[in-house]
């Protein structure tokens, strides 16, 4: 037997001393944010797969001064599969490009060949996409055995989603699906400017053509806001990984909150847990 939500004005996400916070199972989830917590919540999961993680350092170092004197400019972790076909870097610290005006938080990318050093495809989250959702499309990621290979066709990520409430557009039914409070959107759709993808089409469309199409996502609280999260898919992502990312997303199953964003903490649900 399932729990009512309800909203609760007492919960405060700018308390800055997190650990003293309530739980509180929240939903939906694709409003929910990532608790303030997202580079802890994939690293621990990569780490229970056996990915391996490496810090990259960039910074200065002036002549004759000891290594451990550098100035550590900028810092980021990358963690690699062990078969090294896939990987997933927190670009956060390191300058990312943005992605529907939000800083891109998680990298993840894959090749069919270990000795390529080229991605066959890549995928960008940014900060407040829920963690559950970009961990279950790692753990798809992780347990594909050709994680270039796309084994279905488009209509498997809108299925994902219908099933779960998600209206397909009138206008663009093959193509679009929405949440019916019209706060998320999933599209298949041209991919932004800078998504790095094994397509020839991405480098070489002219300024007047239409580029690749990939999956793109993203939630908007109120119509004209500010976007809360938003995903990019390149045009080789297999449509099979963007599915299992659009299950997690539809998910009526509350998730685990402390921190709720301030843009739709009056639309969420929720109970407290424990």
């Amino acid at each position: 037997m399932e729990a009512p939500l309800y909203p609760d004005p007492l919960l405060d996400p700018s308390t800055s001393n997190r650990g003293a916070l309530p739980s509180y199972w929240v939903g939906p989830r694709h409003l929910a944010g990532d608790d303030g917590r997202l580079y802890d919540a994939i690293a621990d999961t990569l780490a229970g797969l056996g990915w391996t993680s490496l810090v990259i350092v960039r910074g200065r170092q002036e002549p004759d001064e000891a290594p451990e004197d550098r100035q550590v400019l900028r810092s980021t972790v990358l963690h690699i599969s062990p078969d090294s076909l896939r990987w997933a870097q927190w670009v956060l610290p390191d300058e990312p490009f943005q992605l529907g005006g939000l800083p891109i938080a998680w990298q993840v990318s894959a090749r069919s060949d270990a000795s390529s050093p080229l991605a066959e495809w890549s995928a960008y989250f940014t900060l407040d996409v829920p963690g559950e959702v970009l961990t279950d499309f790692l753990l798809a990621l992780d347990e594909c055995d050709h994680p270039t290979a796309s084994l279905t066709g488009p209509e498997v990520v809108l299925d994902a989603v219908t099933a779960q409430g998600w209206l397909r557009e009138a206008d663009q039914p093959h193509s679009t699906a929405v949440h019916p409070t019209f706060t998320s959107r999933l599209s298949l759709s041209e991919v932004p400017p800078l998504i790095q993808d094994a397509d020839p089409s991405a480098l070489t469309t002219g300024p007047d053509e239409t580029g690749p199409f990939g999956w793109q996502a993203w939630a908007e609280p109120a119509v004209g806001a500010p976007y809360l999260w938003a995903v990019s898919f390149g045009a080789s992502v297999p449509h099979d990984l963007v599915a299992a990312f659009a299950h997690s997303l539809s998910s009526t199953a509350p998730v685990l909150r402390r921190v709720l964003p301030e843009s739709t903490r009056e639309r969420l649900l929720r109970v407290p847990a424990g």
